[in-house]
This record gives structure tokens, sequence and C-alpha cells, in this order.
């Protein structure tokens, strides 16, 4: 099972709180399985939302 991160594996990986990756797996922007009482993500999941996956923070740019 090396291919799949425990939420806090996942949190490390990417950097945020295991809270904000259950977030994002209950707001269907990461795909995961349950295993008991645990979420699992992809390996493959995880490279794929770290490089597209987070949305830009803060104002928008003034277009003029």
């Amino acid at each position: 099972m090396s291919n799949y991160f425990t939420t806090a594996e996942a949190a490390k990986y990417l950097g945020v709180t295991p809270s904000r990756i259950r977030q994002f797996i209950v707001g269907e922007r990461l795909e995961s399985v349950k295993y008991g009482r645990d979420h699992l993500i992809r390996k493959t999941e995880l490279e794929r939302f770290a490089k597209n996956g987070k949305k830009k923070r803060g104002r928008p740019k003034k277009v003029e």
C-alpha cells in the first residue's frame, strides 16, 4: 500500500493540515478511498492536486 497516503501523510506532502485534506475530500476536490475509518489518497491523485488542484488565494488582479 505504498501508493496510498493517509490524510496526515497527504497533509504533510501538500503542506496543509489534515483537517484541510478532509475538507478537500468532502468538497470532492481530492479523490480518496475509505478504508475503515481512514481515507486513503493515491499518490498520483496527490501529485495531480499539487500540480493544479489548489485555487489561487487572495484578491484577483485588477483588469483595466
